[in-house]
């Protein structure tokens, strides 16, 4: 089973898609499997993270605008703004898809993992996820 999912967002961040996912693993009630994520855009990520501590997500947030600076006199692909070459580059240097194991019709994820949209550009902007879950 394959769904579309599309994603709000309204700032550059991390947005939890953790229960978004389990619910779709739910309904399709695969036992034990594979469920996949991907994201169909190049200035957008996906990330498995800590999900208790906001401050680890905040600091990975942080890390990545200072590795990746907007305004950079290298930069040739500025005509969408000064967020957008950012934005791709950053997409390179993460995921662009996930794959997650399936267990007693649960994702497999550790106590402390979230899945996140990591969206690369400022403002609000909506993404879409194609969410494959088998066997």
């Amino acid at each position: 089973m394959v769904e579309t999912v599309h994603i709000t967002v309204s700032r550059q961040g991390l947005h939890p898609v953790t229960s978004l996912i389990e619910s779709i693993v739910s309904r399709s009630g695969n036992v034990m499997g594979l469920c996949t994520v991907f994201v169909r855009h190049t200035s957008a990520s996906l990330l498995i993270q800590e999900n208790a501590d906001p401050s680890a997500q905040h600091d990975l947030e942080q890390w990545l605008n200072r590795l990746v600076p907007e305004n950079d006199k290298l930069y040739t692909h500025t005509h969408e703004g000064p967020d957008d070459m950012p934005a791709h580059i950053k997409s390179a240097l993460t995921a662009t898809s996930l794959s997650i194991p399936i267990i007693n019709s649960a994702l497999g994820l550790g106590t402390w993992q979230g899945i996140y949209l990591w969206e690369h550009r400022h403002g609000q902007t909506t993404r879409e996820l194609l969410v494959h879950v088998g066997d």
